[in-house]
């Protein structure tokens, strides 16, 4: 698509000579009009914008720095080059004021102004790439956000509201959009993906990956508004914005449209990834109120299921109205929230629910409990994968016991294995991040007075910022900030009440460098300025200290 030109000059034999000899169509240009004055030019600029104007500057009614101004003022975006017969270095400042980008003196060097003419819209076209590649990044940036935020909102970790979207976007506009909800995974437990299994965890990751680039770049050309979330390892949720039901069609017709998606992403991670995915859709569009439901509700019917097929549909009940099935999905839940608490306690319990279900069942279920159980077994071993509290070696002796298609006791004994396992680890990890936070608390309050960061006491525990962060929290119900304010207030309060130090004095001992910062920050944290809380507590009425200056702080 050619660039806009427009000129401008009351002389007409300029305009024509610049229309017949600078090579427009070489420049990837065209002329939209030619104009005697600045009012002409506005006019013209109105009704089509340019990407670039050739202006005289001398011209009658409005000239050409007069036009400069009101482009400028009308945030028009086109490049300016102005033509003049004048070597006056009033014109060439205003001209520059005003952003122009080259200033051409009359009579014209044509070969000049056309390398001139070049290089502005070259600069235009790089701009333009610039900034478009710098929107890819920031939309990208927005969707990882988005995508963080409707993974804690699938797994229910989170309330939604407007405020949770980065930028809002559509969303926002929407309300609350209505999304179709196809959850893709691989079949960890099938012969197909015995090769799969034995990959090592950084193979493992690569191939996640791509899977996701593949499943988002299939529906990006399909023109679809779509998120896609890894929710672990070998398993994806894909949300698409609308369904086929909004459209006036009948759910009937709407089934078929989630149909022909899911295959569409089964073909396309096959033919790019090398791998064979099922996938199991939500048998209706989900509010974003309902996605934790919808997902969970084709998670559970995945994992359930019996049949071996590409594609099916589940709703929130589960078929056939098997409830050992849904028990035992509820109790799996519950034991695998124990084992990522490091609840031993808990863990025994849910183990015990599962022993009282099979002996409640019989031995004339276990045709119907075998399979229940196995896949129990392969979603605790993922999710004990995915939290990182299965180690390499227990994996792989899981995956040769679950090959062998063993005995509902020998099944169970495997999830007693794996759970009992996990609990270990997750309760090791919990302890030695207990001991890093005794250790970072030691480290804060022995450097509590410098100007300590977060970065520092992360650093010295041997943590990330952001994982440190988080586990202060955790530990102590407030953040790294909160706590250092609170001890230094504290100690500040003290110093007040006990000593007659000045509230400079005493500043620089809480390790506040500056007086004024500090003052702000008691007045914060107590309603008073120091003097005020000084005289408070000895039962005076405080002065106007020397060092404050109340009206600051109010």
């Amino acid at each position: 698509m050619n660039g806009k030109v427009l000129l401008v000059d009351d002389e007409p034999h300029i305009t024509r000579n610049l229309e017949k000899v600078i090579p427009w169509s070489m420049l990837g240009l065209e002329i939209i009009g030619t104009a005697k004055n600045g009012v002409e030019a506005l006019e013209l600029l109105q009704s089509e914008p340019a990407d670039l104007v050739l202006c005289d500057i001398r011209m009658p009614v409005m000239d050409g720095l007069e036009l400069v101004r009101h482009i400028r003022e009308r945030s028009m975006p086109c490049d300016i080059i102005m033509l003049t017969g004048y070597q006056d270095f009033s014109y060439t400042r205003a001209a520059i004021q005003y952003g122009v980008k080259d200033y051409i003196l009359k009579p014209i060097p044509y070969d000049e102004l056309t390398g001139v003419i070049a290089r502005v819209m070259s600069e235009q076209r790089n701009k333009r790439m610039q900034l478009k590649e710098e929107q890819r990044k920031l939309s990208r940036i927005i969707d990882i956000a988005n995508e963080k935020i409707l993974y804690d909102v699938l797994l229910d970790y989170t309330d939604i509201t407007p405020d949770n979207w980065l930028m809002a976007g559509q969303e926002q506009q929407l309300g609350n959009p209505q999304y179709t909800v196809i959850v893709l995974d691989i079949d960890a437990g099938s012969a197909d993906a015995k090769d799969w299994r034995e990959w090592p965890d950084k193979e493992r990751k690569i191939w996640n990956f791509a899977v996701c680039n593949v499943l988002r770049e299939t529906l990006q050309l399909a023109h679809l508004h779509n998120s896609v979330i890894q929710m672990r390892d070998g398993e994806w949720c894909v949300l698409i914005q609308g369904g086929a039901s909004e459209s006036g069609s009948s759910r009937e017709q709407g089934a078929v449209q989630m149909k022909q998606w899911a295959e569409m992403l089964l073909d396309s991670v096959k033919h790019n990834a090398k791998l064979q995915l099922h996938a199991g859709i939500y048998d209706k569009v989900a509010a974003m109120t309902e996605l934790s439901t919808a997902y969970k509700a084709v998670q559970r019917g995945m994992q359930l299921s019996t049949e071996t097929v590409a594609i099916a549909f589940y709703s929130s009940e589960l078929a056939g109205g098997f409830e050992t099935g849904r028990t035992l999905w509820d109790i799996a839940e519950r034991l695998i929230g124990a084992m990522k608490r490091g609840d031993a306690a808990g863990v025994d319990e849910e183990q015990k629910r599962i022993a009282d279900q099979l002996q409640k069942a019989g031995g004339s279920a276990e045709g119907r409990l075998k399979p229940l159980l196995h896949f129990l077994a392969l979603h605790l071993m993922r999710e004990l994968k995915e939290a990182d509290l299965l180690p390499r070696e227990l994996e792989e002796a899981l995956w040769r016991k679950m090959d062998l298609h063993f005995s509902v006791k020998d099944l169970f004994a495997a999830i007693r294995q794996a759970s009992d396992e996990g609990v270990a680890r997750s309760t090791d990890k919990r302890k030695h991040s207990e001991r890093q936070m005794v250790d970072a608390k030691q480290f804060i309050d022995r450097y509590l007075y410098r100007d300590l960061s977060v970065e520092d006491a992360a650093t010295h525990v041997g943590l990330s910022t952001s994982h440190f962060s988080l586990l202060f929290k955790q530990t102590f119900g407030e953040t790294f900030i909160e706590y250092i304010t609170r001890q230094r207030m504290e100690t500040a309060k003290s110093l007040l009440l006990e000593t007659p130090k000045s509230v400079a004095q005493i500043a620089k001992e809480v390790g506040y460098a500056e007086r004024r910062y500090f003052t702000k920050v008691f007045m914060k944290y107590t309603g008073q300025i120091p003097t005020e809380y000084r005289m408070a507590l000895q039962g005076e009425i405080a002065p106007v200290s020397l060092d404050e200056e109340p009206g600051e702080w109010r």
